[in-house]
């Protein structure tokens, strides 16, 4: 986990888990969403749409679930940028179990940039790229 920029820390919530006593595969998800989140607002100083109100959108994720998480658990997120394609980033993330000292869990995520004032597709933003 040493090697991802920006890293969130959630504790397992009673809630998270489902009818088989471990967290909900939807929680995951949520997880990354939050790190995703974390990830933006350093690229656009506290801000997830930059001056021309551009921010990021979902174009397609992943999610493999490598070992079930029970409650009680401190979960970590890490999450970073892989790679730039000509219209989106590509950001990878990995989740570690505290109580079970590895990865439980890696995704993918297809960031395009959207324009919210024009509701259409935006050009990516330098600091997307180069991570400024």
């Amino acid at each position: 986990m040493e090697n991802f920029e920006i890293k969130h820390q959630v504790d397992v919530q009673w809630g998270d888990l489902d009818a088989a006593n471990h967290v909900n595969n939807i929680i995951y998800l949520r997880w990354i969403e939050s790190a995703r989140v974390k990830y933006f607002l350093h690229l656009n100083n506290g801000k997830l749409k930059n001056e021309d109100n551009v921010g990021p959108v979902v174009a397609w994720q992943d999610c493999k679930y490598i070992r079930p998480v029970n409650y009680p658990d401190t979960i970590t997120i890490g999450i970073k940028k892989i790679e730039n394609l000509d219209d989106r980033i590509v950001l990878e993330a990995k989740i570690y179990s505290d109580a079970q000292k590895r990865v439980v869990a890696v995704s993918q995520q297809h960031m395009v940039s959207f324009d919210f004032k024009t509701k259409t597709k935006a050009p990516l933003p330098m600091n997307w790229l180069y991570n400024e």
